[in-house]
């Protein structure tokens, strides 16, 4: 199955690489159908416990909108949130980890199912990222509850 949009997200993803066109064709060859990636250079990811990452990804899409990509690992134990460059750095929050320049991310071919992590939100090939303020506000609200007192009609 071919999402739309997968070209131009493989695009944008794969710029990041040391050497673009031979990440690409090894991804695209490779079975498991992952890469990996340094984080740092246009964007870092913000790790969040499933717990809060799925109802932080829940209040994002209700409230605010579309986040920027997405990435969980196959238990949902893990949500990461793509943030500009730097963030890692700056991030202050209990239980969040940072990966930014010098951490290097195992990403799947987007579109692509694989055994391992998955895209909750596919990149949009543009360069779309989750601003951390906002982030965190919707990291406030999944705590307070938010998307269950939404669907609520009392």
């Amino acid at each position: 199955m071919t999402i739309p949009g997968a070209r131009t997200a493989v695009d944008w993803l794969v710029s990041v690489a040391p050497d673009p066109d031979a990440c690409r064709r090894e991804w695209e060859r490779n079975p498991l159908g992952v890469a990996l990636l340094p984080a740092g250079r246009r964007w870092d990811v913000l790790i969040l416990p499933g717990e809060l990452g799925r109802p932080t990804l829940d209040v994002f899409r209700l409230l605010l909108g579309r986040p920027g990509p997405v990435l969980a690992d196959s238990g949902d134990c893990r949500v990461g949130f793509f943030a500009p460059a730097g963030t890692a750095s700056r991030w202050l929050g209990t239980g969040v980890r940072g990966a930014g320049r010098g951490s290097w991310i195992v990403v799947p071919y987007p579109g692509r199912a694989t055994g391992g992590v998955r895209w909750l939100v596919i990149p949009d090939g543009e360069g779309t990222l989750t601003d951390p303020a906002v982030l965190e506000l919707a990291m406030h609200e999944a705590v307070a509850g938010v998307p269950a007192k939404a669907g609520r009609t009392s």
